[in-house]
């Protein structure tokens, strides 16, 4: 578990504060009742916004306040238990690829806006149902870029996409040559194909730079599946705890403790290792790499048990609309495909190691 130093303890507790009095679930059952185009609240990401959280990885010369990853992770986990809507995982994502490879024009022109909310960035990897960075059909060819992404977070919102193509990672304004259609998910949330044809491309790396940005991308996934396994848990034990069956509350039977048990150890392990990934990137380790691939294995692995775990301690009420179980299942299913699934990460974490 990682030791936080005492701003990092504030923001967590603020963010916390926030999400259960502003952004509870019944935000999210508000906001999916009302369709808007973005599928997130305006409002409160203009809070959030307004809070610094938007600019967290951003340096402060840009308008950020610079706190580094393992402080968004905290944001995104408190925000996770509560299943808030919100593009920040994905904004920040494509914040990290400007601020690591694009060009002094491009910090300037486009971080503070990211940091304030203003502009909505997002990456734009995947081609197909399966992740995959190497062997994309997506070309560039005198600065401008033509391909096809079928899978992209906030892509219904974003002005800006950071786009993975066959030689590298290129920066693609909105607006030009690109063109949306919304997928519809189980997790209620923004997803959407996005065409670009002949899009005016700014080139921020290699192909290697590519996967260096799409693991943070993947670490700060792996933060909000954090927050919504953690939740996950103290929903189920405190239901377990006031749920009677023959007489006796349900967390009286020891089998259901056993479980509970489990549950808990397979949480702490999971904090462990997604903390530990966030932290690696932060130092700038040499292994930043498999610390990723370990942390996306476990907290696909955990989240899967824990949200499986949830629907059938409740009972069948569990995938009821009345009960929040259903959500957290849905939105894990989403997350755990996300940049590559728990065997995809442990295939290249071995891979990694030489095996």
């Amino acid at each position: 578990m990682a030791v936080l130093n005492d701003e990092q303890t504030m923001l967590r507790d603020m963010v916390r504060e926030w999400a259960d009095n502003e952004s509870p679930v019944s935000a999210f059952r508000k906001m999916r009742a009302a369709e808007p185009a973005e599928r997130y609240d305006p409002a409160a990401w203009s809070t959030l916004a307004e809070m610094g959280l938007a600019g967290i990885v951003i340096p402060e010369a840009f308008g950020g306040t610079g706190f580094g990853y393992l402080s968004l992770g905290l944001v995104l986990e408190q925000l996770g238990r509560n299943l808030a809507a919100s593009p920040l995982a994905a904004s920040a994502a494509a914040a990290s690829a400007i601020v690591l490879g694009g060009s002094d024009s491009a910090r300037n022109d486009w971080l503070p806006r990211i940091a304030s909310g203003e502009v909505v960035a997002t990456l734009a990897v995947d081609e197909g149902p399966v992740h995959a960075v190497d062997g994309l059909a997506t070309q560039v060819v005198d600065g401008k870029l033509t391909g096809t992404k079928a899978f992209v977070a906030e892509g219904d919102s974003a002005t800006l996409f950071v786009v993975a193509a066959a030689d590298g990672l290129y920066l693609v304004p909105g607006d030009a040559g690109v063109s949306r259609s919304t997928r519809v998910m189980a997790d209620s949330r923004s997803h959407a194909e996005i065409r670009f044809d002949a899009a005016l491309a700014e080139r921020l790396g290699d192909s290697k730079f590519s996967q260096q940005v799409v693991d943070r991308a993947t670490a700060i996934t792996c933060a909000e599946m954090l927050g919504m396994a953690e939740q996950a848990f103290h929903t189920t034990n405190d239901y377990l705890k006031t749920r009677t069956q023959f007489g006796q509350h349900l967390s009286t039977f020891q089998a259901l403790q056993h479980r509970m048990a489990k549950l808990f150890t397979e949480l702490e392990l999971m904090r462990s290792a997604v903390e530990g990934a966030l932290e690696a990137i932060d130092a700038g380790r040499s292994d930043l790499d498999q610390s990723v691939s370990l942390a996306k294995a476990i907290a696909s692995d955990t989240l899967n048990l824990m949200s499986r775990e949830m629907i059938q301690l409740h009972g069948g009420i569990g995938m009821t609309d009345d009960y929040d179980a259903g959500f957290y299942i849905k939105r894990a299913r989403v997350l755990e495909s996300m940049w590559g699934n728990a065997a995809f990460h442990r295939e290249r974490f071995a891979r990694l190691n030489g095996y």
